[in-house]
């Protein structure tokens, strides 16, 4: 098995987490949710001699992809998203630039991902897992063999994104939580969008509005 380990740096202006999984042996590296600041993204990078890999999205909301285009074009890299968030990465007003930020992104990704398909990155197996909710295509990325999660905002430390912007629901995003997360193992690490790391273990016994 891989070894891999995963750093991040804060972003943009609500404070996004931009991940970075990267193969402690090959220094091969996996980009989560780049939303802002391409040059610090970049630093990170350059300093710890990294060779990116791809880019995960885990949704299309602006404060996730901001950075999306100077990233792949620097390192010719492909960018995975759900095919179920297509519109919302390409409409500026159901990924929220042109509410927020007034300007206009529209991302399309290289690699569309079905709900339980599962690649090979990094030495390791990840699986594709579609939880709806805080928009409709909105997807968790599973590292298998080394028990770790990147959700997005779907699942936060004690809490769930929100539900209120576009192709949100709070029906949906429990029900995703319920049953695509918490079916996971317990010892799960769970790297959210914003805020900090938990576990599966925790969530499922202190998450206010997931536990039944």
């Amino acid at each position: 098995m891989s070894s891999i380990k995963c750093d991040f740096r804060v972003v943009g202006p609500v404070q996004t987490n931009c991940y970075f999984a990267y193969n402690v042996d090959t220094l091969g590296c996996v980009i989560v949710d780049p939303g802002d600041e391409s040059g610090k993204i970049i630093k990170y990078i350059e300093n710890k001699e990294l060779k990116p890999e791809a880019i995960l999205l885990t949704h299309g909301h602006f404060d996730h992809i901001g950075a999306v285009e100077e990233l792949r074009k620097k390192y010719g890299v492909k960018v995975y998203a759900a095919d179920k968030e297509r519109d919302t990465l390409s409409d500026i007003n159901l990924n929220l630039s042109s509410q927020f930020m007034g300007n206009h992104m529209s991302i399309e990704a290289d690699e569309w991902m079905q709900d339980g398909q599962e690649i090979e990155l990094l030495g390791d197996t990840v699986r594709c897992i579609l939880t709806p909710g805080h928009t409709v295509g909105g997807m968790c990325y599973y590292f298998v063999n080394n028990g770790f999660l990147f959700s997005g905002d779907t699942l936060f430390q004690q809490s769930v994104g929100r539900t209120d912007f576009p192709g949100g629901s709070m029906s949906q995003i429990i029900q995703s939580i319920r049953t695509k997360l918490f079916v996971l193992p317990d010892f799960v690490r769970v790297y959210p969008g914003h805020g900090m790391m938990t576990s599966i273990q925790e969530e499922k016994m202190l998450n206010p509005f997931a536990v039944e």
